[in-house]
């Protein structure tokens, strides 16, 4: 026989009686009941929190976007009431047309002047 063997056996024989800890079932169901009742409580709010994260973006880009279109109209209309607003109003004034066809006007090679 082995030493193992043995030394079981020696243990054996002091030992008449080994109790098992015994768990409390109870008090391990009752702590893992509110375990799961606290993440689901948790879950609840971050999901809440997500959306209205979520809502909150939509929100703020839809105003982005109205913001933008208002800034582009104030510049349009900054631009009529400064230089441009007067040269068009002066060529109002001085009966100016748009221009509906260009023409060009071909210089000749003997014409009067020529540039050195």
């Amino acid at each position: 026989m082995t030493t193992l063997t043995l030394a079981s056996r020696a243990l054996q024989g002091k030992v008449k009686s080994a109790v098992a800890f015994a768990v409390p079932w109870k008090a391990v169901f009752f702590v893992a009941l509110l375990a799961l009742v606290c993440m689901l409580v948790s879950y609840i709010f971050l999901v809440n929190e997500l959306t209205r994260g979520a809502y909150l973006i939509k929100k703020y880009n839809a105003q982005i976007g109205e913001l933008s279109r208002e800034n582009s109209m104030l510049e349009v209309g900054f631009a009529e009431s400064g230089f441009l607003g007067k040269a068009t109003k002066r060529a109002k004034e001085l009966n100016f047309e748009r221009t509906k066809a260009i023409t060009y006007i071909q210089i000749l090679d003997t014409s009067l002047a020529k540039a050195k």
